[in-house]
Parts: structure tokens; C-alpha cells; sequence
């Protein structure tokens, strides 16, 4: 990007920002699935959440160390390219990130045009899934402000259902027509250690929003004073309600049914009766689009970031004029997630997400230790030593439960990742050739 060129709009708030990390963490992962969770875990979902939670805040301890020592857009990437002086590593690193968040985007809108749309139109689900990434683009490209405002109602919306379901759920229990046993009713045939464990890495992807928050450091104020409280607030309270959905939902419908189906907090919805399950389906939706255009505005932001450091091509630093969003990258991000929706599954697609994010959370953990040894001028967040080095294990074990298919995918990501990264390094080199030889 030029020096005439302008930046982001210093737009974010702490309130707002606290609201878009509890939007993007909050809602779209446990609305599509905590039925995956209870097939693992039997009635341990809320043991699952527990373990995910842990793990999340050792890693958001190393986020909010960098955010606040080095507040640029870029986030991973920036931290590993400061922290390893390596370029191919930090373009990893970044597109990592940005692989993950296209990929979540087109889980994200696979679950949307699933039952919960399904109780309404019954529309083929790869076409409504493109519409729907159509139209979270167009927000996204409306501006930060606008779109963040659009996050605030969101979020509100969703919050308020999951805490219906939270008092559905305890109604049920209290009326006497719950099984407060199934909540800690363990999965048949395999030991509650690794069931949990299996469960908790569904879990983990209703939690891995927080880390998409670097990519705003630019756009909010105060950003060392703000950023630490809006993210440790945020993941407190989707925690809460997570474990708390956790224990009412196997108490209420039996695990084995809510691992049958792709609604599963409808069901509980259904079960308790006072509710149209329409009214909580419509909650679904606004939940699972909110986390897609969270998502998205990440994705964006980071695709601007590296594009702004010569890791991708400098046309996707390019800022739309009069909205000063990064158009050129929500565009290809989008048609990215549209392809990705288009040949893919759900599960997979999120199981893959968690996947590329342990390798990002592995670089930024270590990357927090190594840049110890730079000090810069501003005050920042700094976290105990023994933190990140807890959540580097904590990411080893995870990716100890990763399958095949999701290695398959992630595996094929990043190859089409290196050939991005060569094409721009020679295209880079041929500019300046050709300037030195003219």
C-alpha cells in the first residue's frame, strides 16, 4: 500500500468490540453442533465445553499480549514474520488464518440452509448457501461500522436464544420430565477420557472465534486498554452459556437423539413445548449468519493485511473508496467460501477449521515467548510465562485427534497456498527487474 494511500477507519469501540468477539464466538458452533458432541461424548457435552474453554483462554492469553504490543492488521502472520524473520512462515501462518476462515464461512453457511431454514423454505441447499454468502458480503463491504452494528442486533438476537433454550431446558427439569442422568451419562464403548476429548475439539470450534478479533486491532481505540478486557468478557460469557447448554440439552432430549439431528437445540425447543419452534429457528438463523459475517470481516481484514506486506498480491490491498473496506479481498474471500461450500460437508469443514487454527495457535504461542527479547515504547497486556507454553500443549493434544480426511484438506489448502505465495514472490521480483531495467 502507498503512503497516499488511506488506512482503516479507528471505528471500534470497547462495547463493540466486545459484542463481535461474543457474536463470532457465541451461537453459529452450538446451534449446528452440539448434536456432533453429544455422539462423542454421550451426556458429557458440558464436560466437553469445560475442557474446550480451558484451552481457548491459554491461547487468548498470547493474543492479548501481541494485540496490545503490536496493533496492526495481519495478527498471526504479523507476530510470525516479527517473531521468526521467516516470509514463507509468516504467509503459513496468515493463510492458515485465512484458509480457516473461508472454510468456516462455508460451513457456516451449510448449517444455515439447513433445518433450520428447512422449517420454512425448502430450497436446494448449494444455491441458498451462495445467496447467502452473496449477501453477508455485500454487508461486509458496507463498512466496518455498519457491519458491526448489524453484529450488535445479531448478537443480542442469538444470545437471547440461547439463553431461551438455557430456561426451557431448566423448565423441563423443574416440571419433573427431564433426565438429570443423561447429563452425565458417558458415550458407550470407549473411555470418558478420549470421549471427551473427541467432543471438546467440536467444542473448540465454538470457541475459536475470539482469535479473529487481531484483525480489528487497527480499527479500535485504546486498543492496549480496550482489547484485553472485550476478549477475556467475552469468552467468559459465551463459556457460561456453553456449559450451561451443555448440561440442560442432554437432560432434556436423550444423547443419542441430539446426536441425530442438525437442529439439536430445536429439539430441546420442541420437548419443553411453550415455544413455536418456528420463532427458534428463525433465532438459529440470525445466530448461524452472524458468526458467517464475523467471519468474514476477519478474513477480509487479513487478506488486506498480508496483501499490505507483499505476502499476496497488492491488489487485495485495496480499499473501496468513500467505504474504506478492503473490497478486492471481501470479493475472493467470498468466491473462496463459495467453492468450498459448494463441495463440502459441514463436519469436516469444521473439524478442518480447528485443524488449520492449531497451527496458527502453535506459531502465535511460541511466537509470544520468542518476542519477549522486543520491547516497544507503548504499555501492553503480558501474560505469565508458563500460559503459553500450557497452550502449546494443549494444541499438540488436540491435533492428536484429527482425522485423515480433515489432514487431506488442510493438506490441500496450503499447497494452494505456496503456489499463491510463489506466484507473488515472482511477480514482485519481475516488477522490480523491470523497474531497475528501465
Amino acid at each position: 500500500m502507498t503512503a497516499a494511500s488511506p488506512g482503516l477507519r479507528r471505528a471500534v469501540t470497547g462495547p463493540l468490540l466486545y459484542l463481535f468477539i461474543l457474536g463470532d464466538v457465541l451461537g453459529a458452533g452450538v446451534y449446528a453442533l452440539i448434536g456432533e458432541m453429544a455422539g462423542d461424548a454421550g451426556g458429557l457435552v458440558w464436560l466437553s465445553f469445560v475442557v474446550a474453554l480451558a484451552m481457548a483462554l491459554l491461547t487468548a492469553f498470547s493474543y492479548a499480549e501481541l494485540v496490545t504490543k503490536y496493533p496492526q492488521a495481519g495478527g498471526s502472520a504479523v507476530y510470525a514474520e516479527r517473531a521468526f524473520r521467516s516470509p514463507l512462515l509468516a504467509f503459513l501462518v496468515g493463510f492458515c488464518m485465512l484458509a480457516a476462515g473461508t472454510v468456516s464461512a462455508a460451513g457456516l453457511s451449510l448449517a444455515f440452509t439447513g433445518e433450520y431454514l428447512t422449517a420454512f423454505l425448502d430450497v436446494p441447499q448449494v444455491p441458498a448457501a451462495i445467496v447467502f454468502l452473496l449477501v453477508v458480503a455485500l454487508v461486509n463491504a458496507w463498512g466496518i461500522k455498519e457491519s458491526l452494528r448489524a453484529n450488535v442486533v445479531m448478537t443480542a438476537i442469538e444470545s437471547a436464544g440461547l439463553v431461551l433454550v438455557i430456561v426451557l431446558g431448566a423448565w423441563v427439569i423443574g416440571r419433573g420430565d427431564a433426565d438429570l442422568a443423561g447429563a452425565f451419562t458417558p458415550p458407550a464403548d470407549t473411555s470418558v477420557g478420549l470421549a471427551v476429548l473427541g467432543s471438546a475439539l467440536v467444542a473448540f470450534y465454538s470457541f475459536v472465534g475470539f482469535e479473529t478479533s487481531a484483525n480489528l486491532a487497527e480499527e479500535v481505540r485504546d486498543v492496549s486498554r480496550v482489547y484485553p478486557r472485550a476478549l477475556f468478557a467475552a469468552l467468559a460469557t459465551a463459556g457460561a452459556v456453553y456449559v450451561l447448554l451443555g448440561f440442560v440439552a442432554p437432560a432434556v432430549v436423550p444423547p443419542d437423539e441430539l446426536a441425530q439431528s442438525t437442529g439439536p437445540l430445536l429439539e430441546v425447543v420442541r420437548v419443553a413445548g411453550a415455544v413455536p419452534p418456528e420463532l427458534f429457528a428463525v433465532i438459529a438463523l440470525v445466530a448461524v449468519a452472524n458468526g458467517a459475517l464475523l467471519t468474514m470481516i476477519m478474513t477480509s481484514r487479513l487478506t488486506y493485511g498480508m496483501a499490505r506486506q507483499g505476502l499476496l498480491p497488492s491488489p487485495l490491498a485495496r480499499v473501496l473508496p468513500g467505504r474504506r473496506t478492503p473490497g478486492v479481498a471481501i470479493a475472493v474471500t467470498t468466491a473462496l467460501a463459495i467453492v468450498l461450500a459448494a463441495t463440502g460437508e459441514l463436519v469436516d469443514l469444521a473439524s478442518t477449521v480447528v485443524l488449520l487454527l492449531l497451527f496458527v495457535f502453535l506459531s502465535t504461542n511460541t511466537a509470544v515467548l520468542v518476542l519477549r527479547r522486543d520491547h516497544v515504547e507503548h504499555e501492553h497486556f503480558r501474560s505469565p510465562t508458563v500460559i503459553p507454553v500450557l497452550a502449546i500443549a494443549s494444541c499438540l493434544l488436540l491435533l492428536t485427534q484429527q482425522e485423515a480426511q480433515h489432514w487431506a484438506l488442510a493438506g490441500v489448502l496450503l499447497a494452494a497456498g505456496v503456489v499463491v505465495y510463489l506466484l507473488t514472490r515472482w511477480a514482485r521480483s519481475a516488477r522490480r527487474r523491470s523497474r531497475e531495467g528501465s
